[in-house]
């Protein structure tokens, strides 16, 4: 009983209302085929069966023919009498044994015919009606349908998209226009978010630069103390710090809107800008890092899939060890372009991997807290992915780093 739910719960819903109206058709049509043979059966008895035991009843042998026409409920004395006896004769009580014989014997050649007609057209309108039934329940939740579609395609980027069905005030039509409801309300409570981080990122930026000019002027200033410069130098490491913090912010808050400029872009030149802008950084040690660069190209904002990439190789020589290596991959394939970050670096537990692309999260899981990093590089990574369509996605190495994989579709 279990395993028959289980099956059941499998199947779609337009395959279990395809079953459920061929099961209920055929249910009602197996009681109609057997009232339908009791009913017949009842009638031929009445007619026949009946009446030839009333002509037994009387004892009298009763003309079967009156007229010239037969009674349409007894079949003609003389032929029964004829292929009886070889006289021609017979006794009242000898035909109406026969005649009841035979009209018994008729009756039920008809019911079994009856029966058997009956079971073949209703198999027959049954397969017709499991047809129809998938039909219906096909165009009955074809509306559902495209709900369940708009559903899997919305994201932080694509919630201006709506259903918009048409159609009569049904429970589908109140179904989706509750949707887009939910949507509207979605919509405008991202774009406030959206606007807000833009908005305090681009104000915290004019004191941060006035701050830092401050602290530059007093660097150069001789007559201030080896205490003061000391200072002034934490201070502008810390206001640096801030500053990647409000441009992270920034441009996570661009990343995640419509992308509205789509051309071609050559993946494999991306990838060798991006490397030449990492390349001046100062390492704690040397970084080997490994090509293998295929052609590929992906439609979309090409500012967005550098700074993308960018923080792709920043993380992989960042989160590194001394001398470590990093294995940057580029192909393509029928699904579109695929590009692959490997890097050495310390052990990261496989349950922490998805944290790392939360905002504010670095390797090991802890918050920001070190001038290394902003903690926003692979969610923004994520959120440019996503605008344009793809994934990306990590896994920990067992010897230690990371294997970022970022797909963009065609």
């Amino acid at each position: 009983m279990t395993r028959r739910l289980l099956v059941w719960r499998r199947l779609g819903l337009r395959a279990r209302l395809t079953l459920l109206y061929g099961g209920l058709f055929f249910v009602a049509g197996s009681v109609l085929l057997w009232f339908t043979h009791l009913l017949t059966a009842r009638a031929l008895n009445q007619r026949f069966v009946v009446a030839v035991e009333k002509v037994a009843d009387r004892g009298r042998p009763e003309p079967l023919v009156s007229g010239g026409a037969l009674p349409a409920q007894t079949p003609p004395a003389e032929t029964l009498s004829a292929q009886t006896l070889p006289g021609g004769a017979l006794g009242a009580d000898g035909i109406a044994r026969r005649v009841r014989t035979d009209v018994e014997q008729g009756a039920a050649d008809v019911l079994d015919e009856v029966l058997r007609s009956s079971l073949i057209v209703m198999i027959l309108v049954g397969v017709v009606a499991v047809v129809l039934g998938y039909l219906v329940a096909d165009r009955a939740l074809r509306p559902l349908d495209r709900v369940t579609e708009t559903a899997q395609r919305l994201s932080e980027s694509t919630l201006h998209e709506r259903i918009a069905l048409r159609g009569p005030q049904d429970e589908v039509k109140r179904l989706a226009d509750t949707f887009d409801a939910m949507l509207d309300r979605l919509h405008r409570v991202f774009d406030a978010q959206r606007r807000f981080i833009a908005s305090a990122s681009h104000e915290l930026r004019t004191p941060l630069a006035v701050n830092r000019t401050v602290l530059e002027v007093s660097l150069e200033e001789p007559a201030a103390s080896e205490d003061l410069k000391a200072l002034a130098r934490a201070l502008l490491g810390a206001t640096a710090r801030y500053e990647r913090l409000i441009d992270g912010l920034l441009m996570l808050a661009q990343s995640e809107q419509e992308i509205t400029v789509r051309r071609p872009v050559d993946l494999r030149q991306v990838v060798r800008t991006a490397m030449e802008q990492i390349g001046p950084q100062p390492r704690r040690g040397k970084v080997t890092v490994h090509e293998d660069l295929h052609p590929a190209v992906a439609h979309g904002d090409p500012l967005f899939l550098e700074r993308c990439l960018v923080n792709l190789l920043e993380n992989a020589v960042k989160y590194n060890v001394r001398d470590g290596e990093v294995w940057v991959r580029l192909r393509e394939d029928d699904a579109g372009a695929c590009l692959t970050v490997e890097n050495t670096g310390p052990p990261v537990p496989p349950y922490e991997v998805g944290d790392l692309f939360e905002p504010f999260r670095r390797h090991g899981g802890d918050r920001i807290r070190s001038a290394r990093g902003a903690g926003l590089g692979l969610s923004i990574v994520r959120a440019i992915a996503v605008a344009h369509g793809g994934t990306a996605d990590a896994r920990a190495r067992p010897e230690g780093g990371l294997t970022v994989t970022v797909r963009l579709p065609r």
